[in-house]
């Protein structure tokens, strides 16, 4: 017979049953998101008996909003988390943190509006197995709506169409050219994004979060056209070195 299991403990109060009903999210999917290392393990009391703390109740909610409302892969979701807990001091995420609230919507919002994925497809003339790699390869987010239509967010939308006229373009899979290419682009850009990151909060800890967020804000188009700019020059510099 098994021993009852150790009582919950101020900083692990809750059972999995608890995670669960406060959440709205299965067990199976919790026990999911802790085998892919986006949720710590429980405080094990027994072989099938652990608690959980505020910790587990905040990032469960958190990966849900992120998963569910703004559409984000789970590989996307562990990058926010895992630079998180590891990129910046409590100082420098305070400062992000006030820097995010001021902030003008465009930047850090989306509209929340969603788009079906058939129509998208059909409008684009993008390929089913393209946009189901796109998912695969974790590239793009989606999921069912209440009707049982596959969406996505309609801030993603865009990905569909730039692939749709690079493939208009001649870059085809007839070629070898395919969707995981697209990999390059998105681990180059997560690499600036995380570098930007902790630039911006090693510079400005000592900054009023209101001032940083203008700053911020009037930079970004001045970065993107730095960053084309040098995209391009890196291209015409190799041109020219050949023969």
């Amino acid at each position: 017979m098994q021993p009852a299991p150790t009582e919950a403990s101020d900083a692990h109060p809750y059972r999995m049953k608890d995670l669960c009903e406060l959440t709205g999210l299965g067990r199976q999917a919790i026990h999911f998101y802790i085998q892919r290392g986006l949720l710590p393990p429980g405080k094990k009391t027994g072989r099938n008996m652990a608690w959980y703390g505020e910790e587990h109740l905040e990032r469960l909610t958190l990966i849900k909003r992120l998963q569910h409302e703004r559409f984000l892969p789970l590989k996307a979701i562990k990058a926010i988390l895992d630079d998180q807990q590891s990129a910046f001091t409590e100082k420098q995420r305070s400062l992000l943190i006030g820097v995010k609230q001021h902030l003008a919507h465009g930047v850090d919002e989306g509209t929340g509006e969603v788009a079906r994925v058939d129509e998208l497809l059909a409008r684009h003339g993008v390929e089913r197995i393209d946009f189901d790699r796109m998912v695969e390869l974790e590239l793009i987010g989606a999921r069912e709506d209440d009707e049982g239509h596959e969406v996505i967010s309609l801030d993603d939308a865009w990905m569909l169409e730039l692939w749709a006229e690079v493939n208009r373009l001649g870059f085809v899979r007839e070629l070898g050219f395919t969707v995981d290419d697209l990999l390059i682009y998105d681990e180059i850009v997560n690499q600036l994004f995380v570098r930007e990151a902790q630039l911006i909060a090693s510079r400005m800890p000592d900054l009023e979060a209101e001032r940083a967020a203008q700053m911020i804000e009037r930079v970004l188009p001045v970065v993107h056209r730095l960053v084309e700019g040098i995209h391009r020059a890196k291209i015409r510099n190799f041109l020219a070195s050949i023969g």
